[in-house]
């Protein structure tokens, strides 16, 4: 089979370089030329573990390539998958399909045959219909299909997301899509993945509902984490003990500084505005995107009080600013909130990050960007962990203590035990671990 994948961001240039390791024929298109140059080259634009090998192996073996015309990888296109971003629009939080709309225009009119149109973009209840509208209008005779196939990759673990999902969904009343999209993910039916056939709408509001859930159970947990402080209980124990049952489970109980990338903040407010606009609102939802908006600068004002409720003219070292770990995403990660406030409260913030300095540097001014965390450290007056990648799991705490000019440990992902910290002569706070860790943490530093 041969497809045609709108976009190559990262939904797009996955899902296009997993489909040609299916084996089928894949060409990727964007409008911009100097992507396509680059992937071309075998250059890849994001940082995803495990994508340049991917890409590089399937362009060699001629089933993926990359284009900047509509007119040269759509026609003959068994499925054309639109895979383009649908950022929040300005001023109410919904999310804006205008890049689908456009993309289902301009590959409307160069069609030449039955197809199926499918969008994988995440995109408000309605937009396949939308989508299906305007085909319908520019070309009334062309025989085409219109699904929605939601994606659900985790940045980081997107790969194997793709080759090996809790599920696939497809939402389409046509027996033909349903058919073509099966060829598609037959390799997934040979592995007994489970599939959700449903219409279009019901597949629309599954991702959505999903991710809203998900950021639901975040914000739980880090509402319980406060109050595991206040009682002496540790948040470590709570989730487990909660987790451990079958109807909650224990993915994503996990406390930290809030959530952020490129979905859970998009994603929620989208459904948000959308309950607004059917006149159902989703007052759960809306209070999770407060509680999390707020939890990202309390972060900060943590950080204010280990060190003993100011940090004017004090040099904070930052480990981690992306998102989460394995990926190089920027966006909405609780660094843009943290460091900034830091900044207002008059630190100086080193930084360092494994992978997303560059995109940091984009969005966050007056940081010194550092070579490697022990550098971050060099006469820091306190050392904070925002995203908790690998290497900073066992970082050489004798030399840390060394470097910093004040031993305050500032965990805001609860990599390391309390204990180890405090015999190891820090000064350590967390995240819900127990009565007093904080406020024993803050007298020590100022003693």
């Amino acid at each position: 089979m041969r497809i045609a994948i709108v976009g190559t961001g990262y939904v797009g240039l996955v899902s296009g370089a997993c489909f040609s390791e299916f084996g089928v024929d894949v060409v990727c298109l964007d409008t911009d030329q100097h992507k396509i140059d680059a992937l071309r080259a075998g250059r890849i634009p994001i940082f995803e573990p495990g994508l340049e090998d991917l890409v590089a192996r399937n362009t060699a073996a001629g089933r993926l390539r990359f284009s900047t015309s509509t007119a040269d990888a759509v026609p003959g296109a068994d499925a054309v998958f639109i895979a383009v971003g649908t950022p929040s629009r300005r001023g109410d939080g919904h999310a804006d399909v205008s890049y689908v709309l456009a993309a289902a225009r301009d590959v409307a009119q160069v069609l030449d045959g039955p197809s199926v149109i499918v969008t994988k973009s995440t995109v408000p209840v309605g937009t396949g219909s939308e989508v299906e509208a305007i085909v319908r209008a520019l070309r009334p005779g062309l025989d085409i299909d219109v699904a929605s196939n939601p994606e659900f990759l985790r940045e980081g673990a997107a790969i194997n997301d793709f080759m090996r999902p809790d599920r696939v969904v497809i939402g389409t009343s046509s027996a033909r899509a349903r058919d073509v999209l099966k060829v598609l993910y037959r390799p997934l039916f040979l592995i007994e993945t489970p599939f959700v056939f449903t219409d279009r709408e019901t597949a629309e509001l599954i991702k959505y509902a999903s991710n809203g859930f998900l950021a639901t159970k975040i914000t739980f947990i880090n509402e319980i984490a406060d109050l595991c402080e206040r009682v002496g209980a540790d948040v470590h124990d709570v989730a487990r003990g909660i987790g451990l049952d079958g109807r909650i489970g224990r993915k994503f109980l996990h406390p930290g500084p809030g959530y952020g990338g490129s979905c859970f903040p998009k994603d929620t407010r989208a459904l948000v505005e959308t309950a607004h606009q059917h006149g159902t609102p989703l007052r759960i939802v809306e209070a999770v995107i407060d509680v999390n908006d707020r939890r990202k600068h309390a972060m900060a004002q943590r950080v204010v009080d280990a060190c003993g409720g100011s940090v004017r003219g004090k040099t904070v070292a930052v480990l981690g600013l992306t998102f989460k770990p394995n990926t190089d995403d920027m966006r909405e990660a609780p660094s843009l909130a943290i460091v900034p406030d830091l900044q207002a409260a008059g630190a100086t913030v080193r930084a360092f990050d494994p992978e997303g300095m560059a995109e940091a540097r984009k969005v966050l001014a007056g940081v010194t960007y550092c070579s490697d965390a022990y550098d971050a450290m060099q006469g820091a007056d306190c050392l904070v962990i925002v995203t908790e990648w690998n290497e900073f799991r066992s970082l050489d705490l004798a030399r840390a203590r060394s470097l910093l000019r004040a031993p305050v440990f500032v965990d805001l992902r609860n990599v390391y035990d309390p204990a180890t910290l405090r015999a190891a002569g820090f000064h350590y706070v967390g995240i819900g671990r127990g009565k007093g860790l904080a406020e024993d943490s803050k007298q020590e530093a100022t003693s």
